[in-house]
């Protein structure tokens, strides 16, 4: 027997607000417990609503860029149930008028195979964060209200993803379009990204399709955690139906807490229905309207999203999907990096490189943001051009960006001060090659005896060249002429 997962994520977004969903109240995160509240985020007696603006129009944007159709009108509707971190025991949602409905994210192919398909999605709707429980290590929780009341996208995908990796990734590329939109931070760890899954498994037996009973996945903060998670419900959902041969249609659904710690989900309740939410028209607040210009407004302003950009980059650019995806991946910043430095160089590859292998690996190392990187685009376009004119070889040029990084002056003042500049004459190199093999006799006779390969002879001596010329010497002509030498001889 065989069984396929079936997933379906349900994903939470705080949205990049100054106020919150239905009041004035800040959104800072990390504040003490319970200082950032106000009247109407505690559910206090005569209080009233006012929709944020700005969460509705970023709402939409996000809406419109994930290929939604957008709803002309909307309504708010509240959805009850008794909570301690939900002040008012209802949250204002959206019910069965969300603002948007259907849509898709293109998952983008992974070197290790996962990914390359794409995900429906069911609906993108507007509602208001709930509080935090801490659950204490005795017969207590506490209850931070801080969160209560600030703007969340709740974006639900189709049953459709088959594998925990596709999940994974799928949440990762959402993660990087939220963020190229500039709609949210989305950072997990601060619970302004968080995710749910739906999970059960289709056993195949005697020809027939058997389903489980479907799971909710809640706590998953991190990608690893969705992953991890997933895999083991499901071989648990396997080995409970090999216990009690349990279906669909004998189960409700359950809701599951995952313990990263321990690499288990366990039982929390019985999942509700819409029907126990006893949802009705929120009637604090007025429908939203959204005609076309509004739509065709917001469209104009979503710039260039990860698939479009990856697209552009191979077809434009000549770039493997793997160094698109890379460059994609590391965020809007570091892709409109290399944009820059590709356009005014045209050597789109060695752009990429000089980003993959030099300025990334220096933002890493030390721990700043491209931001704070000493060198702009003009400055290591500057740079790669001189190399591309032969004012300096390959290796100079990452020695003067080096030292332009550590000292912060200009690239002119570190040429000038280091002496930098690239030996093209064919005659100075002719004579450099000649002693290099006058001082290193038994390197010929290993090629011509055939002790060593002709690659690392020619290797050996192409660096005796270039120590003789103090790094100077032009790599592809010492190599050129280091060709037609040894052929002489060999002749």
């Amino acid at each position: 027997m065989s069984y396929t997962i079936i997933i379906g994520l349900e994903v939470h977004v705080q949205l990049l607000t100054e106020s919150k969903m239905f009041s004035s109240c800040g959104t800072d995160f990390g504040l003490p417990p319970n200082t950032q509240t106000d009247p109407v985020s505690l559910g206090l007696p005569g209080t009233l609503p006012v929709m944020n603006g700005k969460a509705f129009e970023l709402a939409l944007k996000t809406a419109v860029a994930l290929g939604a159709e957008i709803t002309p009108f909307t309504k708010w509707d509240r959805k009850n149930y008794y909570y301690p971190d939900l002040p008012k025991n209802y949250q204002i949602s959206q019910y069965d008028l969300p603002f948007s409905q259907h849509g898709w994210l293109d998952i983008p192919l992974q070197k290790d195979g996962t990914g390359g398909t794409r995900c429906r999605l069911t609906r993108v709707h507007l509602e208001e964060d709930t509080g935090k429980l801490t659950h204490g290590s005795g017969n207590f929780s506490e209850v931070d209200l801080n969160r209560a009341g600030i703007p969340l996208l709740e974006i639900v995908s189709e049953p459709e993803i088959r594998s925990a990796q596709d999940a994974r990734v799928c949440l990762e590329e959402l993660r990087l379009t939220l963020r190229y939109l500039g709609v949210s931070d989305c950072e997990m760890q601060e619970g302004s990204l968080r995710c749910d899954a739906n999970v059960n498994i289709h056993i195949e037996k005697d020809g027939k399709t058997i389903a489980t009973p479907i799971v909710e996945i809640k706590n998953l903060n991190s990608f690893r955690s969705v992953e991890r998670a997933i895999n083991f419900e499901a071989d648990r959902q396997y080995r409970q139906w090999l216990e009690d041969g349990k279906t669909i249609k004998d189960a409700p659904k359950e809701t599951r807490g995952w313990n990263d710690a321990t690499g288990e989900t366990k039982k929390q309740r019985e999942k509700e229905t819409a029907a126990d939410y006893r949802y009705f028209p929120e009637p604090d607040l007025v429908p939203v309207v959204v005609d076309e210009a509004w739509i065709e407004r917001v469209r104009a302003s979503i710039g260039e999203l990860p698939g479009a950009r990856r697209k552009r980059f191979e077809a434009d650019f000549g770039l493997s999907p793997y160094d698109a995806n890379v460059l994609v991946e590391q965020g809007q910043d570091v892709s409109d990096y290399y944009d820059q430095v590709a356009k005014a160089t045209g050597e789109y590859k060695l752009a990429s490189n000089w980003i993959q292998q030099d300025v990334l690996r220096t933002v890493k190392e030390k721990k700043i943001t491209l931001a704070e990187f000493p060198v702009g685009p003009d400055g290591l376009a500057d740079l790669i051009n001189r190399v591309k004119r032969k004012e300096l070889n390959t290796n100079q040029g990452r020695e003067v960006l080096a030292k332009v990084i550590e000292s912060g002056d200009s690239i002119d003042a570190v040429i000038a001060a280091g002496g930098y500049g690239m030996v093209s004459d064919r005659d100075a190199l002719v004579a450099a090659i000649d002693a290099a093999l006058a001082s290193n006799p038994k390197a010929l006779e290993d090629l011509k005896g055939g002790k060593k390969k002709p690659d690392a002879v020619k290797g050996f001596l192409r660096g005796q060249v270039m120590k003789q010329t103090g790094g100077k010497a032009d790599p592809a002509l010492v190599g050129e002429l280091l060709d037609a030498k040894l052929a002489e001889l060999a002749g």
